[in-house]
């Protein structure tokens, strides 16, 4: 069955195509659902935050001096500058080879050139269809069986000047320095993952049964070769005087140097910034042929400098391929946003999330400069601190069992770091090697501090996650119950974790409120780090903004206005107990002790008045 599918071209416009697709069953149900949900908003606006971090690093780059020397350069030779091969307005023809070589040598077969274009001008931007310099061909590629078993198939790009032509063999019409040759893959390995997942109580799934052979068949992870049918051919217009071995990264990636003049060829890039991932469509056995519509464009050197800099993966080599899979999807995100989001909001959000990264970063320099230096738990809710160590631990293994971004595990698992951490601030920890676990490894004893067992702190605590149990419990068993029911799982353990996490999700904020009970027992608010608190409601209210600007899941505004409900309460608490006799200044004393110390100044005062009555011979007796 033929669909339409939506591609686009280099400049970000629309364009649509035909593509043969498959039947139902070749495509992933996972993938669909992942398509429908929106991408999240602060995903988007990091990733842009990260990007604009790289190109900046690469103007340093440019700055900077030689950042790779290269190792046929006699030690302490000048470095001369070079020039592009190919002088501005040279006349140029286009060569497209489709093969399933990855070494191309058969240019006397005429079903393997997909593509020829006469007298290209390089560096001209008025000519061509548009008048924008830009070039488009269409054809269906004809598959044979090696492809549709998981074959490569490669496209090869030729650049000679104009009367010359690639193939080696033909004497006199071949010039190498005047054949620019690029190669790239055209279809793209993606690892398609299937969850076996089912009701633990029915054991039934709603999954396609079809996909459960191939699960049985092929394993949980099947490599399938992907198609998109859209892809643009940049040559970069550029002559700027580049020094082999100083092209700062990732631009040395594609500049090639003639070996002997010492010159460099025109840039060749192979632009599919725009290709979605969701656009690309799984190979098989049914598939007959493929659309391929490419499109050559001029491109400025400033342009390319920002497709490279997206491109760039080498700081992440050492994740592995399923990361790459994972950012490739997070910049689906940034995509979209560039693509969908009105310009000035976009730029709007930038800015602002550049102000809540810095509020995050108070946030947490304050957090640890307070527990650090705390030295009386008196008002503070040590249990509230506990129950946080067992959210981030959960958090930390749900994610872990859903396999998700690497750079999301990391920061979680400081978080957790962090935590615990926490819990050595606020209680006694020791290690007990007299009665060992197993005989083999010590057992850890955890006591609580005497400032906070000494003081009705701990009674008010225990007091509010009594009241607090009587709601916590029944929502925990209701939401066990309907996770069992209606949500399927890989088994007990992801369900354990799962309800956990769903709970904690939509449940947790219920934690914040035993500090408010203590507060309200204690008519003091003077104990809170108000710092922090203040960091992180300036955040909230943020999330809060962008919550109702950018579409969002409705649980996350949820999430967002009840955590400044609470942040409002303890406003309200701040307001009513404002006058505090019992806080502490900065010099260690209290408006109580100051009171209790002013009898005995009198006295002292008294008593330097009287000294001072006395006679000398009495002063000198004294």
């Amino acid at each position: 069955t033929g669909n339409n599918v939506t591609s686009v071209s280099s400049n970000g416009a629309a364009a649509s195509g035909q593509l043969a697709q498959t039947d139902a069953t070749a495509q992933d149900p996972q993938q669909q659902q992942q398509q429908q949900q929106q991408p999240n908003a602060w995903q988007v606006i990091k990733g842009v935050l990260f990007r604009i971090f790289i190109i900046w690093a690469i103007s340093s780059w440019f700055r900077s001096g030689p950042s790779t020397p290269d190792p046929s350069t006699p030690a302490g030779a000048p470095r001369l500058p070079s020039r592009n091969l190919f002088p501005k307005d040279t006349l140029m023809d286009l060569y497209v080879y489709i093969s399933e070589n990855e070494i191309f040598t058969d240019f006397n077969n005429t079903e393997a050139l997909f593509w020829y274009q006469q007298d290209l001008v390089y560096g001209d931007w008025t000519k061509g269809e548009s008048g924008d310099g830009c070039y488009e061909h269409y054809q269906e590629l004809d598959l044979s069986e090696s492809v549709k078993q998981n074959g490569s198939i490669y496209i090869h790009i030729y650049f000679t000047k104009s009367g010359f032509h690639p193939d080696p063999k033909r004497k006199g019409q071949y010039r190498r320095l005047s054949t620019v040759h690029a190669t790239r893959m055209l279809n793209k390995y993606k690892r398609r993952k299937f969850l076996k997942t089912k009701n633990l109580l029915t054991g039934e799934t709603e999954a396609d049964p079809e996909m459960i052979k191939r699960a049985e068949s092929h394993g949980p992870v099947e490599i399938i070769s992907h198609w998109h049918p859209n892809l643009t051919i940049n040559i970069v217009d550029d002559h700027t005087a580049w020094v082999k071995g100083s092209v700062p990264p990732p631009l040395d990636q594609h500049v090639k140097f003639d070996a002997v003049s010492g010159d460099y060829y025109p840039i060749v890039y192979f632009n599919d910034y725009w290709n979605l991932q969701k656009d690309y469509h799984p190979i098989n056995e049914t598939l007959q042929n493929l659309p391929l519509r490419l499109s050559y464009c001029p491109l400025s050197l400033w342009r390319w400098q920002l497709y490279a800099a997206q491109s760039a993966r080498s700081p992440w080599n050492f994740l592995g391929e399923d990361t790459y899979e994972q950012s490739d999807e997070d910049q689906d995100s940034v995509k979209v946003a560039l693509l969908e989001t009105n310009p000035y909001l976009l730029g709007l959000t930038i800015v602002v999330s550049i102000v809540h990264s810095i509020f995050e970063f108070l946030a947490f320099k304050n957090d640890i400069q307070f527990w650090n230096s705390r030295q009386s738990l008196e008002g503070l809710s040590v249990r509230s601190i506990i129950f946080g160590v067992f959210q981030s631990l959960v958090v930390l293994l749900y994610i872990l069992d859903n396999e998700t971004n690497f750079v999301v595990q990391v920061s979680v698992f400081i978080g957790l770091l962090i935590d615990f951490w926490k819990i050595t601030k606020v209680m006694d920890v020791r290690l007990d090697r007299e009665n060992r676990i197993a005989g083999i490894f010590p057992r850890l004893i955890f006591k609580d501090k005497s400032t906070y067992v000494d003081s009705s702190t701990k009674i008010y605590d225990d007091m509010a996650f009594k009241y607090l149990s009587w709601l916590l419990y029944p929502l925990f068993g209701c939401y066990a119950v309907y996770s069992l029911l209606y949500v399927e799982h890989k088994g007990w353990y992801s369900w354990v974790l799962s309800m956990l996490y769903g709970f904690l999700l939509t449940f947790g904020f219920i934690t914040m409120t035993p500090q408010l009970f203590i507060n309200y027992k204690m008519k003091s608010v003077a104990h809170l780090p108000w710092r922090m608190l203040t960091y992180k409601a300036l955040n909230t209210f943020i999330d809060d903004l962008f919550a109702f600007v950018i579409k969002m899941p409705m649980m996350y505004r949820i999430g967002c206005l009840r955590d400044d409900v609470v942040f409002f309460i303890y406003l309200y608490q701040r307001w009513i107990y404002r006058v505090d006799p019992n806080r502490v200044n900065e010099f260690g004393t209290s408006g109580v002790e100051q009171s209790k110390d002013s009898p005995a100044q009198a006295v002292a005062a008294d008593t330097t008045a009287a000294i001072t009555d006395k006679s000398e011979g009495e002063k000198k007796n004294d």
